[in-house]
């Protein structure tokens, strides 16, 4: 299962995470659910220093953050990249 992250929902209600690049994202981590392969799209394990595996998935100008636990997908942020890894650190 996909589980979203509250930050993310409110992003696209205000308009800053366009509705057309969520729908794709959400398609593409339904397929990663579905699969369990993460070497189907350009996904990255991303170096951190936390106990979690954070992983980085990048779509155009979007990247996505996500970690997997117990078989499910929990993401914690997307958006551009210039933003992305200062809204998630």
């Amino acid at each position: 299962m996909v589980f979203y992250d509250e930050s993310i929902k409110k992003d696209i209600k205000k308009g800053i995470l366009p509705k057309a690049i969520a729908e794709l994202f959400n398609k593409t981590f339904i397929a990663l659910d579905k699969s369990k392969d993460l070497n189907l799209f350009d996904i990255k394990k991303l170096i951190t220093y936390s106990s979690i595996d954070y992983f980085r998935f990048r779509k155009g100008k979007y990247r996505a953050i996500f970690y997997i636990e117990k078989g499910d997908l929990y993401v914690v942020t997307i958006s551009k990249r210039a933003e992305v890894y200062k809204k998630w650190q």
